[in-house]
């Protein structure tokens, strides 16, 4: 990926101490990718390149923390690797077993992966590094609109997680105490979104994400 190899002396004087009071700030220090703050800025607000949404950034970013832990501890990704692994770890399509088994995989490999999740940024903290902090602001009228639909995802993504793991708890309890017989099991929480006038079926994430179904 390499992307945070880039730096500018503008960016490099803007991360100040100020910056580092803000999560994404001093995330950006303590990984060494300062020089991403502006790249961030840019891409948000379309300053000579297509716009992407705070969650996207937020998920770049993250990649971006990845890929540098797993450098630090010896594990040279190749292509692609950075984003699979990313998507085992945090992917609402992927079981529980195996996003187990990735984080066992990294940390055998000497990545500290509690640390690294504690380090992964949401998309409010991307915004309240930007408005906040580097004083970025989105021109684009439809900016409400996005933001609205980020966090309307971002809730439902929660609560599919909370569900997934009160049904694994509630399982795994009733299988220990000898009230439910059933071999190793995964769970899998997807919430469907039905179109009775074109009959069409999302997942509620990816439609939100398109913005329309096959109405239109």
């Amino acid at each position: 990926m390499n992307d945070h190899g880039d730096r500018t002396d503008s960016d490099t004087q803007r991360s100040d101490r100020s910056h580092t009071a803000s999560k994404v700030g001093r995330v950006l220090v303590e990984y060494d990718l300062e020089g991403l703050g502006e790249r961030m800025e840019a891409k948000w607000t379309g300053d000579g390149t297509e716009r992407h949404s705070l969650r996207e950034l937020a998920d770049w970013l993250n990649k971006q923390l990845l890929e540098v832990a797993m450098d630090r501890a010896g594990r040279q990704p190749i292509d692609g690797e950075v984003d699979n692994v990313y998507r085992l770890l945090t992917g609402d399509d992927v079981s529980s077993g195996v996003r187990t088994q990735a984080r066992k995989d990294l940390e055998h490999d000497g990545v500290a992966i509690e640390a690294l999740e504690r380090d992964f940024v949401s998309h409010q903290a991307i915004h309240t590094y930007l408005t906040k902090y580097r004083g970025a602001r989105h021109s684009s009228p439809e900016t409400d609109d996005s933001d609205r639909i980020e966090s309307v995802t971002q809730a439902i993504q929660r609560l599919s997680h909370r569900t997934l793991r009160v049904t694994e708890d509630n399982l795994a309890t009733l299988e220990n105490t000898d009230r439910l017989d059933i071999g190793t099991f995964d769970v899998l929480v997807d919430v469907t979104v039905t179109c009775q006038d074109c009959g069409t079926r999302y997942n509620v994430v990816d439609l939100l994400e398109r913005g329309h179904c096959d109405c239109q």
